[in-house]
């Protein structure tokens, strides 16, 4: 079975926030997630530690285009990688202007800082891919999952039978301590979410790899778990809606719900700092605060 490579990027200098994989594979190295524009030097050094170049990477599979996970496409692009992606992040990445607006709207003078910068990847590098469509690169299959629920661009990839990239799908896990799910705006749909859970539930899956952060060995019980939060994050902040509470006072209360959660949990609080910096609780609260809105839109049009 070819080997998958767990990098970790050492996002503002903390190790097991986010993870780039490589993949071996007989026709060479191939790339899942690419992290931030930001930890591309720390990228390089982790595809150099494997014994290749950046140039020696042909293809990146994109599990969305979050700028976590996708920021550093376009360096890839620019030294002749072909780039995979949901299609409806394709447009994003040929033109990111929406994407870095949006980012420096949120993030101001820390953006270069966190984030780096985009740049416009040619439409003949990116391949706009549909549901359970099957790549099939030397001795490696790849198998596109469409996975809604914390973007609406989201795939998980497999890796032959048993590995599944998760990108977000599949929660924040940092080393032995809880799963938790990323929620920021603007696409959070619960309910895409479990119906994305429930089918990585039935792949012959044994093993997820999470960005944030690494190799999950029990799937089903893992996924159990983050649905259990999911639900408990959602119903935490449906009251707040007709509330009418100003968004930076549930946004400080949902951070201290969260800590007090995590803590009651058995982590420390040096192990929920780290998982701020994966995942900011404070973003979940504007993404559940979103859904709920959109979800009540809903209902009254109907």
């Amino acid at each position: 079975m070819p080997p998958i490579h767990t990098i970790d990027l050492h996002f503002q200098g903390f190790d097991n926030a986010i993870a780039a994989f490589l993949v071996e594979s007989s026709e060479g190295p191939i790339l899942l997630e690419t992290g931030p524009h930001s930890t591309l030097p720390t990228l390089e050094k982790g595809i150099q530690a494997l014994g290749y170049e950046l140039t020696d990477i042909k293809h990146v599979f994109l599990t969305h285009i979050h700028l976590d996970h996708a920021g550093a496409a376009w360096a890839f692009a620019e030294k002749g990688a072909h780039i995979y992606v949901h299609p409806k992040g394709y447009h994003h990445l040929s033109d990111p202007t929406k994407l870095l607006d949006s980012a420096k709207r949120i993030y101001k003078g820390m953006m270069d800082s966190l984030w780096g910068t985009l740049k416009p990847i040619a439409f003949e590098n990116i391949s706009s891919v549909d549901d359970k469509t099957v790549f099939t690169i030397g001795n490696v299959t790849i198998t596109a999952h469409y996975t809604p629920g914390h973007a609406v661009h989201h795939i998980a990839w497999q890796i032959n039978d048993a590995d599944l990239i998760c990108g977000d799908v599949a929660g924040v896990k940092i080393k032995d301590d809880a799963v938790v799910p990323p929620c920021p705006p603007p696409d959070i749909n619960i309910e895409d979410w479990q119906q994305s859970i429930a089918l990585i539930k039935t792949l012959p899956v044994e093993r997820l790899y999470l960005a944030h952060f690494g190799k999950v060995s029990a799937p089903k019980t893992h996924l159990a778990a983050l649905e259990s939060v999911l639900l408990d994050w959602a119903n935490y902040i449906q009251p707040h809606l007709a509330l009418q509470t100003d968004k930076m006072v549930l946004m400080g209360q949902f951070q201290a719900y969260v800590k007090e959660s995590l803590l009651a949990r058995g982590m420390t609080k040096a192990a929920i700092a780290r998982y701020e910096i994966a995942n900011p609780s404070w973003m979940s609260a504007t993404g559940l605060l979103r859904y709920w809105r959109k979800k009540k839109e809903q209902e009254e049009n109907t």
